[in-house]
């Protein structure tokens, strides 16, 4: 599936590739509109209505991805619910193994995330996966998310690589396409982010089921 010798970068995402995606879709749709219907007197299913037209609104930007931003937004303390269900927080299988690979392959390992720093901070502490990386970037320090066109260009600034010997792994189509316009010349896809749902079209991507298939 990869031509190893031609790889010398390797970006990985965190949530939906690295990370199971359960915990962020269970924190959105069921937890925070669980607490938001406690503090407005709501029923579970009526917060559920009240915050979907707000998520949309900002889907794809960095707000979305922003814990401060809908801390303001819904006047809940966002970090503070992400770390009571912080136990749902998961490794995919045989990542650990794979970040290993890459390391002892001594390739460059760079975590490429879109997830607040807040966030992120909660999942490294819990995961301890951080060692396993040359570099963490965080699109919050780039300014736009991986999704916008300009994301690439900007993040040489902090992380030099050639697109033409550089892998992403990423469960986003969007980002994906976008790194594939900017000229990432190896790209895979995400089978099955959130190990509770089925597993998603990935459409013209290439995309794996496990990192057990890509080991260099």
């Amino acid at each position: 599936m990869l031509d190893w010798p031609s790889i010398q970068s390797v970006f990985l995402d965190m949530d939906g590739t690295l990370l199971d995606l359960h915990f962020d879709n269970y924190f959105w749709l069921e937890h925070v509109p669980r607490r938001y219907a406690e503090k407005h007197g709501l029923s579970h299913e009526a917060a559920q209505n009240v915050l979907a037209p707000g998520y949309r609104k900002v889907a794809g930007t960095m707000d979305w991805y922003c814990v401060d931003y809908w801390s303001r937004e819904l006047d809940l303390d966002i970090a503070r619910l992400k770390a009571e269900v912080e136990h749902l927080i998961a490794v995919h299988p045989h990542v650990t193994g794979f970040l290993e690979a890459v390391q002892a392959s001594g390739r460059r390992n760079v975590l490429v995330t879109n997830a607040h720093h807040k966030s992120l901070a909660l999942k490294m502490r819990k995961t301890r996966l951080e060692g396993y990386f040359d570099a963490v970037v965080c699109a919050h320090d780039i300014g736009v998310p991986k999704e916008h066109p300009e994301f690439w260009d900007r993040l040489q600034a902090v992380e030099r690589f050639d697109a033409a010997h550089t892998l992403l792994v990423d469960d986003s189509l969007p980002v994906l396409r976008s790194a594939k316009n900017y000229g990432i010349a190896h790209l895979l896809a995400v089978r099955q982010p959130d190990t509770r749902q089925p597993e998603k079209n990935v459409e013209e991507f290439d995309a794996i089921g496990s990192f057990s298939e890509i080991f260099p």
